[in-house]
């Protein structure tokens, strides 16, 4: 039996617990020419303490106002570094307990920057006389195999990063300047909090942490105020702009230059920082010139809430990777209304320093732009897509000769649909250009390379091709074999002779290996990079297989089924079994059906995962796919509930047919949305003998200018958010619901108020039900205590109305 409600925190019964202790495999990190391997430790389970500590939450951003830096951010904990041609990577002495972040490799490879945060009761005695804490600067220099700090807590890190390499191994800073306490809260209002609309039209979806009071406007610019300094490798400082409330800062590719944002008033209480006006400049490093003005963008709360709309005007900006200095815009043609009848979304134009001349037409897009990955002069790709067909389409441009220029015309390479995995041809292959951005890598015939995830309906296997921009003929050059998941991670040489490969399979954990052709070309010689074993052995004998079943429309579904170690359906009958669910809108049932995951993949629990669930006997189907589809102008969500009890129904009779599950102890569940189709799923089948439901939103109306993949509003679809939202039927949910939610969950539309109302509701209507807050807890659940609560509370839920 489950204790009564508040009892303490619990811990989750063995082996949970230890494996929730055990060491994670390092991360891995290379050196831009690959020469030097980095070892990163992940932190442990931070405790509950750690999340407790005062936060400021303001214009979407939550910031820790003891170190200028985000509320809870991940840490790394140590560092090791070493050679590609050693085995044994040696680890660097950091100061104590490493709070390590932000990591950067300069353009010459030798040194690797980071910051590491400092908290009140960790001062040491060189930090003392600075009485203050923060976030420092510290670089590794690696030929000396020596870490040293480059500053002192200074760092204002509260948005985007707070440096950047310069050529010359100087860094640009984001500093803290001396603008004393935080203004104090009034004790008295000065008058009510007022806002208005007088006919304009400013759809919004919901979001968290906005501003809400004139004092929170006063601690917006105070934390947001920073200074732009340069930071030698001797730790001399030189403040190149004034103290400004810059939201980011890019230098130039040759160093010359940098291209800075800063938010201005009017501030808003509707909409987060990122659509508050903000002016985008350039200025010179070497001399006094006037900047030059990229944009002045006024508030936006009034764009459209599709998917496809954006701010109107220039509304966003970067260098060109291949040039010196040259800057690129992107500007909506449609007023950045996606409904807006138009030959042309957008616009490309860029310009060169010293930004005196005419700005340069680059590429006009049908769709909405994307993205752009620079090659040279003549060479780019780039990318246009819309949600609402879910259509995407791959072009080459000629950035130097513009887009009308005689042969010289963009080319469509390659148009599909986004959802579509097996038709996707990968991802362009990057290397370090002459200026140490990325840039396409060529091969000495002017051909590029992709690197796939290799979806297919035999299976997933990752492969790398050469693409000839001419001819669009591809060659494929190597594909991950059958018994792993094998992918790319580094081509090293132009003609792709030479590459990393990580390698993993169900038992054995990602490690890398260099491959290098043979003399023929066609074989592969492979020396091995690291040797990292099974962190959790225990899950090595679980049986791991992609099942495939099919629903009532003939639609074929399909899930991860995991099996106990050792499990013999034959010998000891059916398993007590959880789904864990997470549906999906499409376009079309051909992308619907599609298996993008591979059985070959290693995968071992973490956090609150329910694959520690296997431990204590239980079936899992993860994945179990759900889609929604709703093909040509048919609204996906327009039959929900429909299409979801159909794929359910189909999950639950493979499981029962094939006979690892008994029907009547079968469980439902789900994370966020999958939250959300957990509750939907018990108020309208019969099908679970139980839900767990965690971190949801239950109630539409409370998220009325669109969720998830819906566009419309509440008054444009209003049956469909009622008929979509189980609060709607909670009195038709008769079997036992577990609801947990983080206190002070910050993600778009689940507000905890979503779980109180659902909990309240069940509760007055004699449901069987038990909610579960966990304090300083958000989206995702991050602590040792509030982690180890939640597998303890699926467990005895589980043990309790399921496993019977």
């Amino acid at each position: 039996m489950i204790p009564p409600a508040q009892a303490t925190w619990q811990t989750p019964p063995e082996p949970i617990a230890a494996m929730l202790d055990a060491k994670r495999l390092p991360s891995i990190g290379f050196s831009p020419d690959a020469e030097w391997i980095i070892e990163l430790e992940p932190s442990t389970l931070p405790p509950i303490v750690e999340l407790a500590v005062p936060k400021v939450a303001l214009a979407g951003l939550q910031l820790n106002p003891q170190t200028w830096g985000p509320a809870k951010p991940s840490y790394y904990q140590a560092i090791a570094i070493r050679r590609r041609s050693e085995t044994i990577a040696r680890p660097i002495t950091l100061p104590k307990q490493p709070r390590i972040r932000n990591l950067n490799w300069s353009r010459c490879n030798r040194y690797l920057a980071f910051t590491h945060t400092y908290f009140p009761s960790e001062q040491t005695s060189e930090q003392a006389e600075a009485d203050k804490t923060g976030i420092s600067l510290w670089v590794i220099d690696l030929e000396k195999e020596e870490a040293r700090a480059l500053s002192g807590p200074v760092l204002n890190g509260v948005v985007g990063s707070p440096f950047r390499w310069l050529p010359d191994n100087r860094l640009l800073c984001k500093i803290r300047t001396d603008v004393g306490a935080p203004p104090a809260k009034p004790i008295d209002p000065v008058g009510p909090i007022v806002e208005e609309s007088l006919g304009r039209v400013a759809p919004a979806r919901t979001y968290t942490n906005l501003l809400e009071t004139p004092h929170d406007e006063q601690l917006l610019e105070h934390y947001l105020t920073s200074q732009l300094t340069t930071i030698s490798l001797n730790g001399e400082q030189r403040a190149v702009a004034k103290p400004d409330l810059f939201q980011s800062f890019s230098p130039s590719p040759d160093g010359k230059w940098v291209k800075a944002i800063l938010t201005r008033r009017p501030f808003s209480y509707t909409v987060p920082l990122s659509r508050f006006p903000k002016d985008t400049f350039v200025f010179s490093l070497s001399d006094d010139r006037d900047p030059y003005i990229v944009s002045q963008l006024p508030l936006a709360e009034e764009i459209p809430i599709d998917f496809d709309s954006v701010r109107a005007g220039k509304r966003a900006s970067g260098w060109r990777a291949d040039k010196p200095a040259t800057l690129y815009w992107v500007e909506a043609l449609d007023g950045g209304d996606a409904r807006a009848e138009v030959e042309y979304r957008d616009r490309i134009l860029t310009l060169e320093a010293p930004f005196t001349g005419e700005p340069q037409l680059l590429w006009q897009s049908k769709l909405r732009y994307n993205s752009i990955v620079w090659g040279n002069g003549d060479i780019a790709i780039a990318y246009e897509a819309m949600y609402n067909t879910r259509q995407v389409q791959m072009w080459r441009l000629w950035p130097d000769k513009g887009p009308n220029k005689e042969q010289s015309s963009p080319v469509l390479l390659k148009t599909r649909n986004f959802q579509d995995a097996y038709s996707s041809p990968g991802e362009p292959i990057t290397t370090a250009g002459s200026y140490g951005w990325q840039v396409l890598l060529r091969s000495e015939q002017g051909d590029i390379y992709f690197n796939g995830r290799g979806a297919s309906p035999d299976g997933v296997y990752p492969f790398l091709d050469r693409f000839n921009l001419e001819t669009k003929e591809k060659k494929r050059l190597w594909q991950s074999p059958e018994d792993s998941f094998s992918r790319v991670s580094r081509v090293l040489t132009p003609d792709a002779s030479e590459f990393i490969v990580r390698r993993s399979t169900k038992t054995e954990p990602g490690n890398y290996a260099l491959y290098t052709a043979s003399p023929a070309g066609e074989e592969h010689n492979k020396i091995a990079l690291t040797d990292f074993s099974d962190p959790l052995p225990w899950y090595k004998d679980v049986h791991k297989e992609i099942v495939r079943y099919t629903r009532s429309d003939g639609l074929e579904l399909s899930g991860t089924l995991y099996l106990p170690p050792g499990y013999d359906p034959e010998k000891q009958g059916p398993l007590p079994t959880l789904l864990w669910v997470y549906p999906e809108e499409h376009k079309s049932r051909e992308t619907a059906s599609q298996v993008t995951t591979s059985e070959n993949s290693f995968g071992r629990p973490s956090r609150a995962s329910v694959m520690f669930l296997l431990t204590q006997g239980y079936g899992l189907l993860l994945g179990a796919s759900m889609p929604i589809i709703g093909e040509a102008n048919a609204e996906p969500n327009d039959t929900y509930i429909e299409q979801l009890i159909d794929s359910a129904e189909a999950a639950v009779n493979y499981l029962v047919e094939r006979g690892v599950s008994d029907p009547e102890r079968i469980a439902i569940g789900g994370h966020s949305y999958g939250a959300f189709t957990t509750a939907n799923l018990l108020a309208h089948t019969d099908l679970f003998a139980a839900g767990i439901a965690r971190s949801g939103a239950y109630n539409r109306s409370l998220t009325p200018f669109g969720f998830q993949g819906e566009q419309r509003n509440y008054w444009e679809a209003t049956d469909t958010y009622n008929r979509m939202s189980p609060f709607t039927y909670a009195d038709k949910i008769n079997h036992p619901l577990l609801l947990i939610h983080g206190a002070a969950d910050n993600n778009s539309g689940t507000y905890p108020m979503q779980s109180d109302r659902l909990y309240e509701a069940m509760k007055g209507l004699g449901g069987t039900v038990r909610y579960v807050s966990l304090p300083y807890e958000e989206h995702g659940y991050r602590s040792r205590e509030a982690i180890g609560h939640v597998l303890w509370e699926m467990v005895q839920w589980l043990n309790t109305y399921v496993r019977k």
